[in-house]
Parts: C-alpha cells; structure tokens; sequence
C-alpha cells in the first residue's frame, strides 16, 4: 500500500482548520497528522484529504452530499469521512472535536 504524503502546506491548512482549544493536541501519526481531544482523534490528515469523526447520522449526511471514505481506500477508517470539497471544513472539525468531547477519555496503555 503507498500512503500518501502531505506537503508542507497540506500539514499548513490542516492546522489552520483544527479548533484553538487547549485540550486539543495535534500530532503525527503514520507520516500523516491527526488532531485529537481527551486521547480521541476526530480528525485527521491523510495525503491531501482531512477526515472528520462525527456522529453516524452527520457522517450520512456528509456521503449523501458526495463524502468519500476517509483513510487508504483498501482500509478505510470507519467512523471517518473525507471532508467534501463543497464543505466548510473548519466547521466540521468543529463538530468532530465537540463529538470527540462527548466520549469517556480513552486511558493510555502502559507500555
């Protein structure tokens, strides 16, 4: 599987999109970014496309209006859309990290 990278200015507008909140952390992960709150990523940098986690019902509204999967399409994650180009991006990572702020806080494994 080739992954995809993002160039200097994907990783630009992807962190001009995640939220300003100091619960939120963005990091690398796999040579791409993800933007996470409470140990949940809820978006995420995949080559050019950012993904979203939102609730189902918004997640078929977005491929309704034509979102593709979000992630390799051999493995796509789910949960995830590829936010559309027709979206306001910034809103909808807005929406993930409110939905991210509605689950329990994930516990980090010991290593």
């Amino acid at each position: 599987m080739q992954m995809p990278r993002p160039t200097e200015e994907d990783k630009a507008r992807f962190r001009a999109l995640v939220p300003d909140d100091p619960g939120i952390e963005v990091k690398p992960m796999f040579g791409q970014l993800g933007a996470f709150l409470g140990g949940h990523m809820f978006a995420g940098l995949f080559g050019s496309d950012v993904g979203v986690k939102l609730p189902e019902p918004e997640l078929a509204a977005l491929r309704e209006r034509g979102a593709r999967p979000y992630g390799p399409p051999e493995r796509p994650m789910s949960g995830y859309v590829t936010v559309p180009d027709d979206a306001d991006a910034a809103e909808l990572l807005v929406r993930g990290a409110q939905f991210a702020a509605t689950l329990p806080p994930k516990v980090k494994k010991k290593r």
